[in-house]
């Protein structure tokens, strides 16, 4: 269902509420050399939803990339896989027509947690009518049991820090970003020779860059008050 609301083939998040491709013929390990970067990549919030405001197809679509590992998180921490792709075109559905309403653009990714929340509130109550749940469920091998409108504290603070590893590495130099992706973010991981094989440099050259890389991540997040 997620291609209605970004123009893109559907997409699934894995356990961890990271999204993986499922169009047919296509793979995690393909992604990174499929297209150069955009150069919306790096553009700020502001950017993008002024662009968006006028119509800009590429810049709705940056957006949602840049927040759709947020949105589809909350429903897969919670328990919630089955619905994780409706609640979140759901709420890509409210974004579009919430975005003009929005009065600070840093708020954003705020607003998004609150709003993905709360559909996964509401998805909990419309199913709890269709299921009668035993009286000490405790959402273990049924129903995710959400207990209260406020989103917990301890989800949140999480849910923060991985959006903000994820808007940190999207600040690095592509080649950067692509190597810390393909080193860190796919399983099982990857031999340093297909790492070099994907970038087009040398096996022995992969360790120095790493730490070169990894060593500009760390001020990214310190920028962001992450440590």
């Amino acid at each position: 269902m997620t291609g209605t609301a970004t123009g893109r083939q559907e997409e699934k998040p894995d356990d961890s509420g990271r999204v993986r491709s499922s169009s047919p013929g296509s793979s995690p390990r393909s992604s990174p050399r499929s297209s150069p970067r955009s150069a919306l990549v790096q553009a700020s919030d502001e950017k993008l939803i002024g662009r968006c405001l006028q119509g800009d197809q590429e810049a709705w679509s940056a957006l949602i990339d840049k927040y759709k590992n947020l949105i589809y998180s909350i429903p897969i921490k919670l328990g919630m896989h089955q619905d994780a792709g409706d609640i979140f075109q759901s709420v890509c559905v409210d974004l579009l027509s919430e975005l003009p309403r929005l009065r600070e653009h840093r708020a954003l990714p705020k607003w998004l947690m609150q709003t993905c929340y709360h559909k996964c509130l509401h998805y909990q109550r419309a199913a709890a009518k269709l299921v009668e749940l035993p009286e000490d469920a405790d959402g273990d091998g049924g129903l995710p049991v959400v207990s209260a409108d406020e989103f917990p504290e301890h989800l949140l603070l999480q849910i923060e820090q991985e959006q903000t590893l994820r808007d940190a590495i999207s600040q690095l130099p592509e080649k950067c970003e692509r190597m810390v992706r393909l080193l860190f973010f796919e399983f099982p991981p990857r031999p340093y020779e297909n790492v070099a094989a994907e970038l087009g440099m040398a096996t022995g050259s992969i360790g120095a860059i790493r730490g070169r890389c990894l060593a500009y991540l760390k001020k990214q997040l310190e920028k962001r008050g992450f440590f």
